[in-house]
């Protein structure tokens, strides 16, 4: 074999090397980011878990909570009320419209319920005759199904109204077909997960990727004479080397929601 033959063989080698080598980086890269991204997911639906578990706390004992056992205990064995919002419209001499608000209370649920499900409330879009609802208790349904039906006053036409979300039909307003209703009555709740109901909860403190503690600060400050809740809860020790607390976008810094200083609780990923 000549010097020319074994000089091509040993180049060949080394590119079939070096390409093997830069698709190795490529790769190593993308799965890296991959497994970033996926960690950075966890993450954030923890302190959306968190964040959402403190606002219900709060509502019930008016303060957040930094002590893990007080949050996790509530979720677990807490309970607390649900309630329907109804509007009643009163159109006034000069043409405006009144609109008198009136809250009641139509259970008492457990707290992990209230937390984990997200509701919202189907009121009736006008004045008129109900005509019946197109669904039941219980039912499953998807936005854009039919709700219920209502002949609006002044009108023969029957409109049909239609969801706005998907969801379980969790109660109905005990009004019954033919009779007179307003609008902004409270007609139809419907409910539907928004966390993962088989969660553990008792880890709650725990950051996904690093098992380390979520940081967590809350505190009662004085705003020109009234007082107000703050709450804030960070990752602190990101697996994304991005994510540095001294970085100055408020998106690049450790995953966050809250603030020290300030009445918000909005988180840096939104």
């Amino acid at each position: 074999m000549n010097l020319t033959k074994i000089i091509t063989y040993v180049l060949f080698a080394l590119s079939i090397f070096l390409a093997w080598y830069l698709y190795s980086s490529i790769n190593t890269t993308i799965e890296f980011r991959k497994s970033i991204a996926a960690t950075e997911g966890k993450i954030v639906e923890k302190l959306r878990l968190i964040r959402e578990s403190e606002k219900i706390f709060l509502e019930q004992h008016g303060h957040y909570t930094s002590d893990w056992d007080s949050l996790v205990n509530f979720i677990q064995n807490g309970k607390v009320p649900v309630t329907v919002r109804t509007e009643t419209i009163i159109p006034l001499s000069y043409g405006k419209d009144s609109i008198q608000v009136k809250i009641d209370t139509i259970d008492i649920v457990a707290a992990k319920d209230k937390i984990f499900k997200k509701s919202y409330a189907i009121n009736a879009a006008d004045n008129g005759v109900f005509m019946g609802f197109a669904v039941k208790e219980g039912d499953e349904v998807v936005r854009l199904q039919k709700s219920y039906r209502l002949q609006r006053a002044g009108s023969n036409k029957i409109d049909e109204f239609t969801f706005l979300e998907k969801g379980i039909v969790a109660s109905l307003a005990k009004v019954s077909s033919g009779q007179e209703i307003t609008k902004g009555a409270y007609l139809i709740t419907v409910e539907d997960y928004q966390f993962n109901p088989d969660i553990d909860i008792t880890n709650l403190k725990e950051v996904p990727g690093s098992g380390k503690e979520f940081e967590i600060f809350t505190d009662k400050l004085d705003r020109n004479g009234v007082p107000v809740n703050v709450i804030f809860v960070r990752d602190p020790a990101p697996v994304n080397p991005d994510r540095k607390e001294s970085n100055e976008a408020i998106n690049r810094k450790p995953l966050q929601f809250g603030s020290k200083s300030d009445v918000k609780t909005s988180g840096n990923w939104e």
